[in-house]
C-alpha cells in the first residue's frame, strides 16, 4: 500500500560544484531523483539571461562563452556580507542565487515524480557556522521551501550508511565535494547516530585540485609554445582550463595518463598529464586533508573513543586513488567508498522522513494523553504510549509498523561546529578575554550557565558581546580569534556593590542556534539573545529577493 499520507520531505545536498535531490519513495527506499537532463547531480552553476536562469550542465558549459553572465561556487560564499555578483546593475547575494539552484533541482524532481517540493531537509557542511547555515536556510525559503532542518553533510551520510548497516561501530567520514571539506567521527549504536567530533574546511575541495591543474596546464602550454603570454590571463581561456582541469582529474581516476589539448592565442598544444604528475602537484592539499583527519581523531581520544572502525569516503572528489591510497597507508584503518555522489542526498530524505513520522506520532501522542502537540516530548512519554503511538500511526497511514518504529526510534545527536563565549574581564590581568560557554565538539542540544561579575560598584549596565570562534579552549586571551555575531545590553537595578553576581546561560539546540540569556538574580532583571546573525542577507534583501524570483524563469 502506498505510504503517501505522510509528507514527502525531500533531501537536498547543495554542493559547491554540483548539486542532487532525493526522496524516501513509496516502496520506502531512498532514491536521487535525476534532472531533467536525466543526470543524478546538477551543476551548481546559475547563469543569467535577462529574465531567465539557466542552472545546471549548460550554465556551466556557457561559462566560456558568458563568463560575466555565469556563477558558481557559491556555497563558498554563504554568510559574506559583502560579496554579491552584478548583473544589468542588480546586486545578487549568494543565498538567491543559491535559490535558483534549488529551485531547478525542485522543479525538475517535481516533473519526474509527481510530488510538490514543499518541505525540505539541507544539508551543509560540518563546519558550518552559524552565519552560514542561516544563509542556507535563507536560499530556500527565498526558494519558496518550508526548510525542515539544516543537517551536516557527514551526519547525512552517516544516516544513510547506519540504515544499510545496524552493527554498533564508530566511523571516520571523509568527506571530500567539490569545494569543502569535512572529517566527522560518528558513532552508530543502536539505531542511535551520535556525532562525536568534527572538522574541516569550507575553501577545501575539489576545485583546489583542479585551480593546481589549471595552473600546470597554463605553463605547460608557455613553456610548449616558448611564449610569455599565460593563458590563465585571458578570461575565455582560463574558463576552458578550468573544464580541462576537471575532464582531465576525472580521467584520471581510471587511467594512469591523459591527453590535455589548450588552445590559446591561435596554437593548440597537447599536454599529457600523468596521475603521478597529478599527486605531485596536489598532494599539499591532500595533506591539509590529513591534518584535519589527525586533529579530530584526536579530539575523538579526549572523549574516549580509541578505536575506530571503518573510514567512509563520501563526496565526489573521494573518487581520486590518491585519496584511498593515503588514507589506507597512514591510518591502517578499512576505507570504504559509500555511495559518494549521493549519500548525503538519500541520508538527507531518510533523516526528513524521519521528521515527518515524528510529527505524525507527536500527533498522535497528543490525542492519547489529551496535551496540546507542543508539550509533547518523544524522551519523556512512557514506553507504552509510544509504542501504541506508533502502532496507530503505522495502521493509519497504511505503513509497515517495523518501519515507523525504525524511523522513530532512530536519534542523530550533533555536535557545535564552533565555539560560543562572551568578552569578560579577567580580574587577574585586567585584559578582556573570550570566556567560551559552549565549546566546539561538545554534543548538542547544550546548556552551560556561568557566574560572572560586575567590575565596578553602581554599575548601571552589562554588555554581553557574544562571538564564535574556532578555539577549543575555555579561555581565549586573543580577541581576534573571535567574530562577534550578536550583542545585548542587561541594565541593572541600583546600587550594586562591586563584583556583583550575573548569570549568563548559552543554549545551543541541535540544529546549531544559539540563545543567550543574561541575567541578574537579585531583582531577576534579564535579556535574552536569539542570534539572528547580521552577516549575509537582510530581511529586507530576502524579501525583494523571494519577489523578484517569483518572476523568474528557471531553467
Amino acid at each position: 500500500m502506498s505510504d503517501q499520507t505522510v509528507t514527502t520531505v525531500f533531501g537536498i545536498d547543495l554542493g559547491t560544484t554540483y548539486s542532487c535531490i532525493a526522496y524516501v519513495d513509496e516502496f520506502g527506499k531512498p532514491v536521487v531523483i535525476p534532472n531533467l537532463e536525466g543526470d543524478l547531480t546538477t551543476p551548481s552553476v546559475v547563469q543569467f539571461d535577462d529574465d531567465s536562469r539557466i542552472v545546471g550542465k549548460e550554465a556551466k558549459n556557457n561559462a566560456v562563452l558568458f563568463p560575466t553572465q555565469v556563477s558558481e561556487l557559491i556555497k563558498r560564499y554563504m554568510g559574506e556580507t559583502e560579496w554579491r555578483f552584478n548583473y544589468n546593475g542588480i546586486d545578487y547575494t549568494p543565498e538567491e542565487i543559491s535559490s535558483y539552484i534549488l529551485r531547478k533541482l525542485a522543479v525538475d524532481a517535481e516533473q519526474n515524480t509527481g510530488i510538490p517540493v514543499k518541505d525540505v531537509v539541507i544539508t551543509c557542511p560540518a563546519y558550518f557556522g552559524i552565519a552560514e547555515r542561516d544563509a542556507t536556510t535563507r536560499a530556500g525559503e527565498i526558494a519558496g521551501f518550508n526548510v525542515k532542518e539544516i543537517i551536516n553533510e557527514p551526519t547525512a551520510a552517516a544516516v544513510m550508511y547506519g540504515l544499510q548497516n545496524e552493527q554498533d561501530q564508530v566511523v571516520l567520514v571523509y568527506d571530500l565535494g567539490g569545494g569543502t571539506f569535512d572529517i566527522t567521527v560518528i558513532e552508530i549504536k543502536n539505531g542511535a547516530i551520535t556525532v562525536v567530533a568534527t572538522g574541516g574546511d569550507h575553501t577545501l575541495g575539489g576545485r583546489n585540485w583542479d585551480a593546481a591543474v589549471v595552473r600546470y596546464l597554463a605553463d605547460q602550454w608557455m613553456s610548449e609554445a616558448d611564449s610569455n603570454d599565460d593563458p590563465s590571463d585571458n578570461e575565455e581561456t582560463l574558463q576552458d582550463l578550468w573544464l580541462l582541469a576537471e575532464k582531465g582529474k576525472h580521467s584520471l581516476t581510471a587511467r594512469k595518463e591523459t591527453a590535455v589539448a589548450v588552445a590559446h592565442a591561435g596554437k593548440r598544444i597537447g599536454i599529457t598529464l600523468t596521475r603521478e604528475k597529478f599527486d605531485e602537484l596536489t598532494n599539499f592539499l591532500l595533506e591539509q586533508t590529513i591534518d584535519f583527519t589527525n586533529a579530530t581523531i584526536k579530539a575523538a581520544q579526549t572523549r574516549g573513543y580509541d578505536h575506530f572502525d571503518q573510514i567512509l569516503l563520501v563526496g565526489g572528489s573521494t573518487k581520486m586513488p590518491q585519496v584511498s591510497e593515503r588514507l589506507k597507508n597512514t591510518f591502517n584503518i578499512p576505507v570504504k567508498m559509500f555511495d559518494p555522489d549521493q549519500a548525503v542526498a538519500k541520508g538527507a530524505a531518510v533523516y526528513g522522513r524521519k521528521l515527518a513520522i515524528d510529527e505524525k506520532i507527536t500527533v498522535k501522542i497528543a490525542e492519547l494523553t489529551g496535551q496540546d502537540e507542543k508539550n509533547v516530548n518523544l524522551e519523556t512519554t512512557p514506553e507504552t504510549i509510544v509504542e501504541q503511538a506508533q502502532q496507530e500511526v503505522a495502521q493509519d497511514n497504511g505503513l509497515k509498523l517495523h518501519a515507523v518504529k525504525k524511523y522513530n526510534d532512530m536519534s542523530v545527536t550533533n555536535v557545535a561546529s564552533h565555539s560560543f563565549g562572551i568578552i569578560v574581564l579577567d580580574p587577574r590581568t585586567k585584559e578582556d578575554i573570550i570566556y567560551n560557554l559552549v565549546l566546539a565538539n561538545d554534543p548538542l542540544p547544550t546548556t552551560n550557565t556561568q557566574t560572572f561579575y560586575t567590575e565596578e560598584a553602581e554599575q548601571e549596565t552589562v554588555e554581553l558581546k557574544v562571538l564564535e570562534n574556532k578555539g577549543t579552549d575555555t579561555i581565549i586571551r586573543d580577541l581576534t580569534l573571535g567574530e562577534e555575531i550578536g550583542n545585548a545590553v542587561l541594565h541593572l537595578p541600583p546600587h550594586l556593590s562591586v563584583d556583583h553576581p550575573i548569570e549568563v546561560t548559552f543554549n545551543l539546540n541541535r540544529e546549531g542556534r544559539l540563545h543567550i540569556i543574561g541575567r541578574e538574580p537579585v531583582s531577576n532583571a534579564s535579556i535574552e539573545i536569539e542570534i539572528e546573525t547580521s552577516r549575509g542577507i537582510t530581511q529586507e534583501e530576502a524579501a525583494e529577493a523571494k519577489k523578484r524570483s517569483s518572476r523568474l524563469v528557471i531553467s
